[in-house]
């Protein structure tokens, strides 16, 4: 049986994992000073979008999902001869159309699959799954990374639904947003009036940084300090503690809105890595998609992982 996942560029995970393992990602498209581009997770295009600034708050940008027609089209062409079940994982619906979109898509590809399959000469049936998520950014990276382990234990194609399923209640996330102005103003242009005028305002002036902390893409403040490297301390100090204590699957997903050699300047990055190495995590460092950069700013961070259930405060 031949399984294959499909994330959408909402997910950030390191280009390299998802090149190893066949992942097949999901395109966005980015609009941005009037010109459209199309985020597809290349990392040359990535990192051409940090150093030509196109991405600071100063542009008017925005996301698009693709259509539903546009997914069936994919998924035929990419999906539908090449396995036998997909597993399609989309950024939290609370946030985006990509899952109605790709529900919509599945639904048209069961419905016509068969001839494809029949023309390639490829026996036997299809089957597919879109599954919500329920996180953003580096937590729907972590999902990902764990359904690709699942795939590798050869689980019945309804165990590794089952699992997938419960799995995304399991996933803690630790945002720092660089600029809370940039991210009111981001969500008055969707209609979201959950950034008051007055905390970007605080934000803005007293140089306040918060650490937003929670499961999936429900997070609340749970620390707040006077620079980004006084919050991204913090962040840091709570994974190494709660690797230390025992994760629900062997990795740790961070994504950064920052060049390379920025994120490799993180305070206690290296004590992270430590000790992911001394208990066999794998730490998953990721620049920050350009569809997540626009959701969220540049200079921010997302980390992600998976275990019982605690407090960030439990690790400070």
């Amino acid at each position: 049986m031949r399984v294959g996942l499909i994330v959408d560029s909402a997910c950030d995970i390191p280009h390299e994992f998802s090149r190893k393992y066949g992942i097949f990602v999901l395109p966005v498209t980015a609009k941005i000073d009037d010109q459209t581009y199309v985020d597809d997770h290349d990392p040359v295009k990535t990192d051409d979008f940090y150093q030509s600034g196109l991405l600071q708050k100063g542009h008017h940008a925005e996301t698009e999902a693709f259509s539903a027609k546009q997914i069936h089209d994919l998924f035929m062409d990419k999906i539908v001869t090449n396995y036998d079940v997909a597993i399609c994982e989309t950024v939290t619906k609370a946030r985006s159309l990509i899952f109605q979109n790709a529900t919509e898509a599945m639904n048209t590809v069961m419905a016509h699959y068969r001839d494809v399959r029949a023309a390639a000469g490829v026996e036997g049936g299809f089957s597919m799954r879109v599954i919500d998520s329920k996180q953003i950014f580096a937590g729907q990276g972590l999902l990902a990374a764990h359904t690709q382990k699942l795939i590798g234990q050869k689980l019945t194609k309804n165990e590794l639904r089952h699992q997938v399923d419960t799995f995304t209640d399991k996933i803690y996330t630790c945002v720092i947003p660089r600029d809370l102005h940039y991210i009111r103003e981001r969500a008055r242009a969707r209609g979201d009036n959950s950034v008051s005028a007055v905390v970007a305002f605080l934000g803005k002036a007293l140089n306040i940084t918060p650490v937003i902390f929670g499961r999936g893409a429900n997070g609340k403040p749970a620390a707040k300090t006077r620079s980004f490297e006084a919050s991204v301390e913090k962040v840091m100090t709570y994974a190494v503690g709660r690797v230390e204590a025992g994760l629900l699957t062997p990795y740790v997903c961070l994504s950064c809105g920052l060049s390379w050699e920025d994120i490799e300047r993180l305070p206690g990055l290296d004590r992270l890595r430590e000790m992911c190495d001394k208990n066999g995590v794998e730490l998953l460092i990721s620049q920050m998609g350009i569809t997540s950069t626009i959701y969220i700013g540049p200079g921010s961070l997302c980390l992600a992982l998976a275990a019982e259930p605690h407090k960030f405060a439990d690790y400070q």
